[in-house]
């Protein structure tokens, strides 16, 4: 299985439309992009995806070999 390095979170600002939250890994740091001049506004599973997300981007930091 390879590893995963961005992952993409459904959300939506706060007019309602439909935006993504963005969490990946550059060298040795966790990088969170939110919808651009937005509030990310996210619905209960949705926070539990990005706290996985983000637990997930941490480990690729962590371990970049994936030992």
């Amino acid at each position: 299985m390879v590893p995963r390095d961005e992952w993409s979170i459904n959300c939506r600002d706060l007019a309602g439309r439909r935006r993504d939250v963005t969490v990946f890994v550059s060298s040795d740091k966790v990088v969170l992009v939110a919808p651009p001049g937005e509030a990310a506004v996210l619905g209960p599973l949705d926070v539990g995806r990005l706290r996985a997300a983000l637990r997930d981007a941490v480990v690729a930091v962590a371990n970049p070999d994936g030992d």
